[in-house]
């Protein structure tokens, strides 16, 4: 199969799209991700230019895809390694660069998030982004099953690793507050804000004994509330109205 043959392939399962150089570089004069398409027609014309090297797929609303990209020069295999087992199956190719792109159905709420942010040498390549199809230039098809779902745990934004920039007060305590911590750090997306509400009203439960102090019961939800995504801003506003027993 040439380029064309690729782009077409590609096309005919719904999938919008375009043209790169072999430097992975939009032609000159072209618009790039913009002119993505699943049109045949269409493709013949944009693949008809002699540098139309590569083909590259418009990942996110375009297409109906988005791209896991695993880096291998970033040890993107590392994390793949650790997770692989978490992951369905779906479309998978070799990267040039002895990576891995995983190809899976786009969710709306699904952003672009660069490389690092939700795991070492890990990339989500989503609506205005692009991801190469390197099977357009000989590199080989690991998994040719239909793309699969997105997986819950793979949405961004991801949960930090834990920091160890805090250490809870050791106070009589401090097993209700780790079952606390627990219980937020667990929240799944749409509920952190109200799991770290109620947490903080069991807390100042606690403050109330004199076993935990409120400053030090705000300072552990909003750090905790952190860890989680939220807003530093955000977890201190929600913690300060649970321990002052009144919701801002």
């Amino acid at each position: 199969m040439n380029t064309l043959d690729h782009a077409l392939d590609l096309a005919a399962r719904g999938i919008a799209v375009f043209p790169m150089t072999g430097a992975k570089t939009p032609l000159k004069d072209s618009h790039g991700v913009h002119d993505a398409s699943a049109n045949p027609a269409r493709l013949t014309e944009l693949f008809a230019d002699r540098r139309a090297e590569l083909v590259a797929i418009a990942t996110g609303t375009p297409s109906g895809l988005s791209v896991l990209d695993i880096d291998r020069q970033h040890d993107g295999l590392i994390w793949w390694q650790a997770n692989r087992h978490r992951m369905p199956a779906t479309l998978a190719w070799r990267t040039r660069s002895g990576g891995l792109h995983i190809a899976m159905k786009h969710r709306p709420e699904l952003r672009t998030v660069a490389i690092g942010q939700i795991g070492t040498g890990i990339e989500i390549r989503s609506t205005g982004s692009s991801a190469i199809y390197w099977p357009s230039a000989g590199f080989p098809v690991l998994c040719n099953a239909s793309p699969a779902d997105w997986p819950d745990w793979l949405l961004p934004p991801p949960k930090p690793a834990p920091a160890a920039s805090y250490a809870p007060p050791r106070v009589a305590d401090d097993v209700a507050i780790g079952r606390l911590i627990r219980f937020v750090t667990e929240a799944g997306q749409g509920e952190r804000n109200r799991r770290l509400y109620w947490a903080g009203c069991r807390m100042r439960e606690l403050a109330g004994t004199g076993t935990l102090s409120r400053r030090d019961a705000v300072s552990i939800l909003t750090e905790t509330g952190a860890r989680i995504g939220l807003d530093r801003q955000e977890a201190n506003r929600t913690a300060r109205s649970a321990i002052e027993g009144a919701r801002s």
